[in-house]
């Protein structure tokens, strides 16, 4: 025993992309961008699923400085109260550079709600809010892994802004060449096929 376990691959920054078997309501054909992941557990948004809540009735301060549709994501099914930020930052600029930012990986930042988003804005390509998060306790993520629930996959700073309107789940799959590109076909229920 003591193998690698199934989640070794999962850091932040990579992007869990749901099976298409994967039933779940709160996660089918979803896209996760992967803030944290550590032995106690695992924290994630989920990147394709916007609301039709404006970010202006949540966050009036943000609203207008928010990736189009400038709609609040659902983010995940725990604590739907949270609010979470990712930003891409503008080439050249780092997380450490810039005021009210973590570094989540590369280009991409989580930030902090309560900082001046006029500071933020010249500093970033874009932020999305997002209600809710994914998460997963100590061991759940690599049983759902080895269940073959997600593909583990890099993600692209323009992953977490990618507008509604384009396929995410679909696209990302594509992108990573067959045989894992055969999945963005898969119609999801094979009783429609």
């Amino acid at each position: 025993m003591g193998g690698v376990p199934a989640d070794a691959e999962v850091e932040p920054g990579t992007l869990l992309v749901a099976a298409p078997t994967m039933f779940d309501p709160n996660f089918k054909r979803t896209v996760v961008f992967v803030i944290d992941h550590r032995a106690e557990g695992t924290l994630g948004v989920v990147l394709n699923r916007p609301s039709d809540v404006p970010v202006n009735d949540v966050l009036p301060g943000w609203g207008a400085h928010v990736a189009e549709p400038q709609s609040v994501f659902v983010g995940g099914p725990v604590d739907k109260k949270t609010a979470l930020c990712l930003a891409a930052l503008r080439t050249g600029e780092t997380a450490s550079s810039v005021p009210g930012v973590v570094a989540v990986r590369g280009p991409v930042a989580l930030v902090d709600l309560d900082s001046d988003p006029e500071v933020l804005v010249s500093k970033v390509r874009g932020v999305r809010v997002f209600a809710g998060y994914a998460g997963w306790d100590s061991g759940q993520l690599a049983g759902e892994i080895e269940r073959e629930d997600w593909v583990i996959v890099p993600a692209l700073p323009s992953d977490i802004l990618a507008p509604p309107s384009r396929d995410l789940w679909g696209q990302v799959l594509r992108r990573q060449g067959v045989p894992l590109a055969l999945l963005a076909t898969h119609p999801g229920d094979l009783q429609r096929n």
